[in-house]
């Protein structure tokens, strides 16, 4: 976050550099970065004939080259944009001759999404002497919660930590899709508002009572009546709530309940820690770990990976997904 601090501060006080290559695995600051001087380098006039966006699939190296050493038209700089550059990768290292000698009035911006050039090679060696090599890096899961309420704060809202939990369940770590949804609550709810599990329910269609994360929680705590009434809910409703998500989420659950059992440190903060998990999270292990012993988690292991055989059709008899989970769900519980 201080890097995107640091690049539109630069950018604002007139440091601009030639030559931008943003790459990295998380597409969502690539994005904005892009975006970002799309928007304020040039002012509107000058964009018609001084801004380019090109598209990797399109274009040849070569083609790109000759655009950068193009001289602008009635304005100091033109912005060359490149975007999914990574459908060049077989060729990206031809951009080296480029960046020996860049064209010091263009600004030229390479979008490498999802992939990483080799910092051994000439050409990251090149544009890190003149221009600027971002690594946008994939968050872990338990900073992606820390990040939507910052997020948040920054435009006046707040949100509960279940709501927070939902999003994460429902959307991963993509933070262009959270950040997507988060726009539509905004929308709707007043500034200052807190976003509740209710908001997210009645605006986005992510139950706050049927999720992967209240199942996850009533087999933590053997609450046997909920999870049945969840997992028939996933069951009636599958293209929502795929089996292979329950499995594999559950899988992580227990995986991190036996590393929870080994460690010598059970206060709240070294467990979130040890676990890479949300402190708000550490009494369902405290309780889970209780109900669940060593032995026991080990055997739940392996049922899932056999539950997790049977989803693909392996040993099953095509049995419907809905009676795999509840078969699964009563060896784990009793």
């Amino acid at each position: 976050m201080n890097d995107i601090t640091k690049i539109v501060s630069d950018i604002n006080n007139g440091n601009i550099k030639p030559i931008y290559f943003l790459m990295g695995e998380e597409p969502y600051y690539i994005d904005k970065i892009s975006e970002y001087i799309e928007n304020n380098i040039l002012a509107e006039e000058e964009k018609g004939f001084n801004q380019m966006v090109l598209y990797g699939r399109d274009v040849t190296i070569e083609e790109i080259i000759d655009n950068a050493k193009r001289f602008p038209m009635m304005a100091e700089k033109q912005v060359v944009i490149v975007k999914e550059a990574q459908d060049l990768s077989r060729t990206i290292e031809k951009l080296v001759s480029y960046a020996k000698q860049p064209q010091p009035s263009t600004v030229l911006v390479i979008c490498y999404k999802y992939k990483k050039i080799d910092k051994r090679k000439s050409l990251y060696k090149e544009i890190n002497k003149v221009g600027l090599v971002y690594e946008s890096k994939k968050l872990y899961e338990n900073h992606v919660a820390d990040w939507i309420r910052r997020v948040l704060a920054g435009k006046k809202y707040k949100i509960d930590t279940k709501a927070t939990l939902m999003l994460i369940e429902f959307l991963g770590t993509d933070l262009s899709k959270i950040n997507n949804e988060l726009n539509k609550l905004m929308l709707v709810l007043p500034k200052e508002a807190t976003i509740t599990p209710e908001a997210i329910e009645d605006n986005i269609g992510i139950s706050k009572d049927y999720n992967n994360f209240e199942l996850r929680k009533a087999v933590g705590e053997r609450d046997v009546l909920k999870a049945n009434r969840i997992i028939n809910h996933f069951a009636q409703n599958q293209k929502a709530n795929p089996m292979i998500m329950t499995i594999s989420l559950l899988n992580s659950f227990f995986t991190q309940l036996l590393i929870y059992h080994s460690l010598k440190d059970k206060s709240k903060n070294s467990v979130a820690k040890a676990l890479g998990v949300n402190p708000f999270f550490v009494s369902d292990y405290t309780m889970a770990a209780k109900n669940y012993p060593m032995r026991k988690v080990s055997q739940v292991i392996g049922l899932l990976r056999n539950a997790d055989v049977k989803s693909k059709g392996v040993g099953a008899n095509a049995l419907p997904a809905g009676d795999i989970l509840k078969e699964l769900l009563f060896k784990i519980i009793h």
